[in-house]
């Protein structure tokens, strides 16, 4: 299966959305499997598609769902070439703070268990708002405006509860009794740990104890699955949580390192220029002056 296995930047685009044009872009699309969702909504056209040894076929306004893992592929059908919205995020990034609600990473891999469908044709595609959520995220990712990570989550939030209401309506059930919480982590969902625990003080042997790993092979596998190491991509995701504090508040150095798990502000300010090539405050100072 790692031959089909597709890389997906995890630590710069958590979510990706947007437009394809099957006429324009690499066609068909060979199968494939990645740890993201994959939501597809076709806006023109018709296309088979395969996921899990199923066969679809979507036309215009139809809308299908690949599970995290899932082994899918996109070929043309009789018709003209499909144009499609797509919507690509890694699921375990989004958590369900109820707590009578299973996480939605597990809601997602209970349904796929149980063979819920994953496919929905345009009237219900309709009623779900699919070619709006999938707009508006695109919307929001282009723009980049203050929030839009909020703005973001709320469109895929509102997807993702109208998908479960479907299935719930079918007859699933998903209480925790029936989905017991993970309490273990792998290789695919270790940065759900990492990102809500990135101002502590972590390390890399600790995350791999909770991944059930020793020391060396947690860290080929994450190189392997995330092209980099564990120690970088957490300096990665500090210096972007340092960006947002800086882009969009006005607290000082010293709060920003504090909240992003740099030791000091000299911590910060070192490792911001060996990674952006400009301080901190020069790039607060740059992006103050662009606006």
């Amino acid at each position: 299966m790692y031959g089909l296995f597709e890389k997906c930047d995890y630590l710069n685009t958590p979510v990706e959305c947007f437009e394809y044009d099957a006429a324009k872009y690499n066609f068909p699309i060979k199968p494939h499997w990645h740890y993201f969702a994959e939501f597809i909504y076709i806006t023109e056209g018709k296309a088979e598609l395969h996921s899990d040894d199923k066969t679809y076929v979507l036309g215009k306004g139809d809308f299908i769902i690949f599970h995290p893992s899932a082994v899918h592929s996109i070929f043309p059908a009789d018709g003209p070439l499909p144009k499609c919205l797509v919507l690509k995020f890694d699921i375990g990034r989004f958590t369900m703070t109820p707590a009578y609600a299973p996480k939605l990473r597990s809601i997602f891999r209970y349904a796929r268990k149980n063979d819920m469908r994953i496919c929905f044709d345009a009237a219900e595609a309709e009623k779900m708002n699919c070619s709006e959520v999938l707009a508006d995220c695109i919307k929001e990712i282009n723009n980049y405006r203050y929030g839009f990570d909020i703005m973001l989550q709320s469109h895929i939030y509102r997807l993702l509860m109208s998908i479960i209401r479907c299935w719930l309506d079918e007859g699933l059930i998903i209480d925790i009794s029936h989905i017991p919480p993970e309490d273990s982590y792998g290789i695919d969902n270790i940065t759900e740990l990492i990102d809500s625990s990135i101002n502590e003080n972590l390390k890399v042997s600790d995350i791999a104890e909770q991944c059930g790993m020793s020391y060396s092979c947690f860290a080929k596998k994450f190189r392997e699955h995330y092209g980099m190491s564990c120690k970088e991509y957490i300096e990665h995701m500090r210096i972007y949580k340092a960006e947002e504090y800086l882009l969009f508040t006005d607290h000082d150095i010293n709060y920003i390192s504090q909240e992003t798990g740099f030791s000091d502000c000299s911590h910060l300010i070192k490792s911001f220029r060996r990674y952006r090539g400009l301080t901190p405050g020069q790039f607060r100072n740059q992006k103050q002056h662009r606006t």
